[in-house]
Formats: structure tokens, C-alpha cells, sequence
């Protein structure tokens, strides 16, 4: 019945896909229309429009950016401000860096039908010639030094639709579709795009990536592993760089290096979830600006969002450096005492089960006396607990409880000596050298096990945390020099 209600609203209403699908369309029919107005222009018009793009950008957070230049040179031309002034200041800057934020959200949503459709003639040019040739910049002719994509002519340039990504020559062939405007929104928006093997993912990410990159802000696009990074950085990279747009992948450099550091200052930065995860962790852990890596974070896309978010991150990113004394190994000091400690709490948990057996199968046929029956099955619930208590997983153990009543006779125990708080529940440990807490995987030394492992030439409390009050309260009674 459920189904068919759900079925005969969709019908009515529509799915959530639909409705979100429905959303897009206006934007990609401005993005269709501002597609059409580009593909008469000149190619290095087409390039020039990227500059404009970039330029509208700035020209909307211009207040705000020089509010935050005027505090900066406040701060730097007067060097004896106090702290509290200071502080101030850095609070004003960061209400407007808050403020930038939002208003770089503004306007590259304006801009998004323009930038996009910028990308897709791009790619169309890329598709439809073996080359795309403009006036040079001094950013073409350092890339051409390096590249054989890229030949420098004169004052003109030709960038080849073919170039090498991860060392194989492709040949640019994709124009944007309608799916992947749609998917390019959606991924603007910070939301996930599910798109099927096939479907262009990787073309999908050109669009926001440009789109965001005219901030200056920095873009990421994080993915799985070095070999998608790298190639992915040069194979969608062209597309960006021809518009004047520098692009680097973090995992071809060392970690801390000065190159890793521009790779994280370039308009795009590809790289592998662990390094930018290594690099985040070690930034946090810089005692200098100068040693920061990453500038502030702005706009990233995930690629195999699931396998990122949820199956890497179960395992933690961890760094770990030298320790104080770490040749040190006190293991290897205290595994003798642990195991001399085991080894007489199971030598006493086995007798005590013995004991228990014993105890507990006696019935009136070999004992007359019935007080004295009862006390022998209340002494023999007495050191099943004990058992229990010192080795909870004891084979043998673990055997008898699975004998009828006995397990009951156990919990019967258990509830008279922990009732009214426990209270009762030392006569109980004090035979034990240490105890276990199955249910909350706790364990504690008792006396007999201190003593047991403490040699005489050795602190008493060596295995005792200390009442930190009782140590606080001795300390503010003694004479100490409290200036």
C-alpha cells in the first residue's frame, strides 16, 4: 500500500531527480545561448574572455578586498600596536574574508552560463581542428619549452589537439553534452553527481573547475590515486592552461618542498585524498607560517566521492615522529612481570574452579546437614565468581557454564555481591590479582598483583595512579615558593 502511494505521488509530484533535473534547465538553455554568441568570435577572443571573466570577478569583491588590504598595511606600518589592537584587526579581516566568501558565491553563479559555455567552445575548437592557433603570452612560449603540444611561431602560438597525459598521446575528441552541463552544475552547487561509466565524469569536472579557478582562490580536484591525478592534470589541463590558467599535480613533488608549495598556488591543483590528507595534517603541526604548504581552502571536487569519503577514511591519516628515549622498550622490561602475573592468576582461577565444582555438586546425599549444603553452594557460587572475574575466557571455565544451573547459580552470585553498589564486590576481587570486566573490557590490578610484581627494590605505587587531588591538596599545604 506504502508503494503505491509513494508510485502515484511520483506521478503526480515527481522524484526528487526530476525536480532537481528541472532546476538546471534554465541554466543550461543561457548556457546554450551564450554558447551560440561564441562560436563566431576569434580564438584569441575566445581566450580573452577568461580575463574579462577573471576581471568581473575582482571587480565584485573590490570592496571588501581593499578594506583587508588597507588593515593588512595597518598592522605592517605600525609595529607597536599591542596585542588586544591587533586582534582586533585580524577579527575585522576575517569578517570580511567571510564576507568575500559569499560574495564569490554570487557572482560565479552569475557567471557560470558564460564560463561554462567558454569551456565547451574550447573543447569544440580542441575537437574540430588538429590545432588552435593564437598570439603568444609569456605563459605559452614557458610552457612550449616543455611540451611539444604547445610550438611557439613567431608572435603566434599553436596549441596541438594532441599532447601526452601519463605518457600516452590523446587526441582531444569530447564536446560537452547536455548531461554533462547538468552534471557541472550540480557539482557547483557542492552537491554529489552519481554519473554512469561512460558518461563523461572526468569532461563534467572541466566546467566548475573553470568556473571556480577565476577567483584566484585555488581549485583541488582530489582523486584515489597518483596515476588518475597525474594523467587527469595533464589531460584536462591543456584545456585550462590555454586559457591562461596554471595547473600542477601535488603528487609530483616532495612533501615540504618549495615546488609542492606552488603546485598548492596554482589556479588548479590535482593530487592523490593522501596527500592532500599528509599535507593538511603537517600544516597543522608548522610552528611557521613560511612552513605551510597549503593556503586557505576554497573549492574542491572529489572524484569517486564513496570510495574517498567513505571506504579510505575509515583508515585514519596518521603521522608519527621520533619519541623522547625511544630506544627505550619498556615492553620488553615489563613483559616478564605480566606474564609471572597471568601466570599465578591462572593457577589460582583453575584451583578455584576445582573448588567450585566441588562446592557446587554436592547434594544431600553426600552432605546431610542442610545448613551446611547451603553453605557449600553459597562458598561454591563464591569462587565460580571469582573464576569468572579473573579469567572470564577460561576454557574450562567457559565449560562448566554451560552445565544446567550453572550459569544461573553465576548470575545469582554476581547480583548479592553487587548489590547496594557493589559494596560487597571486594570480599570478591580480593583473592585475585587482577580482575576483568567482560562487558566493558576494563581491567584492574588488585593488591595481591602489586605485590606479586613488585620487587623490593621498586615503588609501591609504581602500577597506582595517584590521587591527583590528594597530591594537589599536599602540594598547596607545603612550603613551596608560590611567586
Amino acid at each position: 500500500m506504502i508503494n503505491a502511494i509513494t508510485g502515484f505521488l511520483k506521478k503526480i509530484v515527481g522524484s526528487k531527480y526530476d525536480k532537481d533535473i528541472k532546476e538546471t534547465e534554465p541554466t543550461v538553455e543561457l548556457i546554450h545561448e551564450a554558447y551560440a554568441k561564441l562560436q563566431g568570435i576569434s580564438n584569441d577572443q575566445l581566450r580573452s574572455r577568461t580575463k574579462e571573466l577573471k576581471e568581473k570577478v575582482q571587480v565584485h569583491l573590490k570592496e571588501e578586498q581593499d578594506k583587508i588590504d588597507a588593515l593588512r598595511l595597518k598592522i605592517d606600518e605600525n609595529p607597536s600596536l599591542n596585542i588586544a589592537e591587533k586582534e582586533d584587526i585580524y577579527n575585522e579581516i576575517d569578517a570580511l574574508d567571510e564576507a568575500i566568501d559569499a560574495k564569490v558565491v554570487e557572482i560565479l553563479d552569475e557567471l557560470l552560463p558564460e564560463a561554462f559555455a567558454v569551456v565547451k567552445e574550447t573543447a569544440r575548437r580542441f575537437s574540430e581542428n588538429d590545432f588552435i592557433e593564437v598570439t603568444a603570452t609569456e605563459m605559452d612560449k614557458s610552457i612550449a619549452a616543455t611540451r611539444d603540444s604547445v610550438v611557439v611561431e613567431g608572435d603566434k602560438v599553436k596549441w596541438m589537439s594532441k599532447w601526452l597525459a601519463a605518457g600516452i598521446e590523446v587526441e582531444w575528441d569530447m564536446i560537452h553534452y547536455d548531461v554533462q552541463l547538468v552534471g557541472g552544475i550540480i557539482l557547483h552547487q557542492g552537491k554529489i553527481a552519481e554519473m554512469q561509466t561512460g558518461e563523461g565524469k572526468t569532461l563534467v569536472s572541466t566546467l566548475p573547475i573553470y568556473l571556480n579557478a577565476l577567483s584566484g582562490r585555488g581549485v583541488h580536484l582530489v582523486t584515489v590515486n597518483d596515476y588518475l591525478a597525474k594523467r587527469d592534470s595533464e589531460w584536462m589541463g591543456s584545456i585550462f592552461e590555454f586559457h591562461g590558467l596554471k595547473v600542477d599535480c601535488i603528487d609530483r613533488h616532495q612533501p615540504n618542498s618549495e615546488e609542492r608549495r606552488q603546485a598548492y598556488l596554482a589556479d588548479v591543483t590535482y593530487g592523490t585524498n593522501n596527500e592532500f590528507g599528509f599535507d593538511y595534517l603537517r600544516d597543522n603541526m608548522a610552528s611557521r607560517p613560511e612552513d605551510l604548504v597549503q593556503r586557505k581552502h576554497n573549492y574542491a571536487i572529489v572524484d569517486e566521492v564513496d570510495s574517498v569519503l567513505i571506504d579510505d577514511a575509515r583508515t585514519p591519516l596518521i603521522i608519527s615522529g621520533p619519541t623522547p628515549q625511544g630506544d627505550k622498550h619498556e615492553f620488553n622490561q615489563l613483559k616478564p612481570k605480566i606474564e609471572k602475573l597471568v601466570k599465578a592468576q591462572r593457577d589460582f582461577v583453575n584451583t578455584v574452579l576445582v573448588d567450585a565444582k566441588r562446592k557446587l555438586s554436592a547434594n544431600e546425599t553426600t552432605v546431610s546437614n542442610k545448613k551446611e549444603l547451603s553453605k557449600m553452594h553459597e562458598d561454591g557460587g563464591l569462587a565460580l565468581l571469582r573464576a569468572f572475574r579473573g579469567l572470564p575466557r577460561n576454557k574450562a571455565l567457559i565449560k562448566f557454564l554451560s552445565e544446567p544451573g550453572i550459569r544461573a547459580t553465576l548470575q545469582k552470585t554476581e547480583n548479592h555481591y553487587m548489590q547496594d553498589n557493589s559494596k560487597e564486590m571486594p570480599k570478591v576481587d580480593a583473592e585475585l590479582f587482577f580482575t576483568i570486566e567482560e562487558k566493558t573490557n576494563g581491567f584492574e590490578l588488585q593488591d595481591k598483583g602489586v605485590e606479586l610484581i613488585t620487587d623490593s627494590s621498586e615503588d609501591d605505587n609504581f602500577f597506582i595512579m595517584p590521587d591527583i587531588g590528594a597530591e594537589i591538596a599536599v602540594l598547596e599545604k607545603s612550603d613551596m615558593d608560590k611567586s
